[in-house]
């Protein structure tokens, strides 16, 4: 079993629906003390490197209570190890470099039985797999390495069987409509993330106001301001009093004015949420909106890095500047509109804007790392971790925060 000094990467890839749903994240590890070229990918990590991530965090911090897909080899097929593993909750990613035998096939009922959900990864059909499509749940199609103009037979040839297709590398929103189209059940890649400004849609007035909102909160305004903002827009003013009543556990005292209201909750939550509302509230995929996770995470993520840098001595003027990049990073992709015109719209000192235009700055290089954490580039995190001053075990722990922070506001909502 492998010891605690031993260190590792963690990496979290979300997966969609065909409503842009988040429903599961494929979690993939790698160990920082093998030099990444020693891996023929950064998903075949070792039986010790996977059973020591488990050991260090709860997996269902890490999930949120959606579904966990986690790469398979051989050895870790037939090890006892998947036994830790929550199984209405696990999907086995079988990779692709395993022979689908007879004993193989064998396991796979066996973990089906338990209650395991199966895939197949990087897969391409082949009809001496017979057996297998009947057991496995999910096959995972990558568009690039099947290319876009085979998938229509590959779908057509696979749906003869009892499985979800899952598409992976789809990075762009016209790949997302093609495999959308040909019937896809799942889709995993970042063209939800892409910034697509050349139809510079206008904000809405939701947005709009909440831009306002968050201008005067970061201004320092008075409450009189803040209230009017509110008077304005009925639909905020709604909000804000379901939001009141949420996080008010035990308050006996009814609210009397939307004054009271913005008193009792506080100018710090009020900003917190005011920042998060711009994703949940664009539209009707509300929380599980896959924008709205990924800000918030990077957002919290930052946050807590800052504090990690800082210990004590960090400032709430500090920790909420790096969450306020962190959550703003992500506005030009959810209103189709360039940084530069949103920005214009915020009073924002210079190192907030420097992180957001140009990645520069602490800050900047903060967003950075987070930004290649995300897309499991390990190698480009280990050099900015130490820009950051930060330690991968730091890393790791605000990381798990960060997760659990964010599950935690789904459950508030709910």
């Amino acid at each position: 079993m492998p010891t605690r000094s031993e260190k590792f990467f963690l990496g979290r890839q979300p997966i969609l629906d065909r409503n842009q749903e988040i429903i599961g994240y494929e979690l993939l590890f790698r160990s920082a003390d093998i030099d990444h070229a020693v891996f023929e990918s950064h998903s075949h990590a070792s039986s010790s490197v996977i059973s020591l991530a488990l050991a260090s965090f709860g997996i269902d911090e890490v999930l949120g209570g959606k579904f966990g897909f986690i790469n398979i080899h051989l050895e870790l097929l037939f090890s006892e190890l998947l036994e830790l593993l929550p199984t209405g909750q696990t999907v086995l990613e079988l990779l692709e470099i395993i022979r689908l035998n007879e004993e193989v096939i064998e396991r796979c009922r066996e973990l089906k039985e338990k209650g395991f959900l199966l895939a197949l990864d990087d897969h391409e059909y082949d009809e001496s797999n017979t057996d297998i499509y009947f057991i496995v749940d999910i096959i995972k199609i990558d568009i690039l390495l099947s290319g876009m103009e085979r998938l229509p037979e590959v779908v057509r040839l696979l749906r003869k069987f009892p499985v979800k297709l899952l598409a992976e590398k789809v990075e762009t929103i016209e790949q997302f409509q093609i495999c959308y189209d040909l019937g896809f059940d799942m889709f995993q890649g970042y063209f939800f993330a892409r910034p697509v400004v050349l139809n510079r849609h206008k904000i809405d007035v939701s947005g709009l106001a909440l831009l306002k909102l968050l201008q005067q909160l970061t201004m320092g305004a008075s409450i009189e301001m803040i209230e009017m903002t509110f008077k304005e827009n009925p639909g905020l003013s709604y909000n804000l009093l379901k939001l009141v009543n949420s996080v008010a556990l035990g308050m006996r005292e009814k609210i009397k004015t939307l004054r009271h209201a913005i008193l009792l909750l506080g100018l710090n939550h009020l900003r917190r949420w005011t920042q998060l509302s711009l994703f949940a509230g664009h539209d009707s995929r509300s929380m599980n909106h896959p924008l709205l996770e990924m800000a918030a995470v990077r957002g919290r993520l930052m946050e807590i890095m800052v504090r990690q840098i800082s210990g004590r001595t960090a400032s709430d003027e500090k920790a909420e500047a790096a969450f306020m990049v962190g959550i703003l990073s992500l506005l030009d992709v959810l209103f189709e509109t360039p940084m530069e015109e949103i920005i214009s719209t915020l009073n924002l000192t210079d190192e907030v804007s420097s992180a957001l235009l140009k990645r520069e700055g602490k800050l900047g290089k903060m967003l950075l790392l987070t930004e290649k954490l995300e897309v499991t580039d390990f190698d480009a995190v280990t050099n900015l971790l130490d820009e950051c001053g930060v330690s991968l075990d730091q890393l790791l722990q605000a990381q798990l925060e960060a997760f659990n922070w964010r599950s935690s506001i789904i459950h508030q909502e709910d």
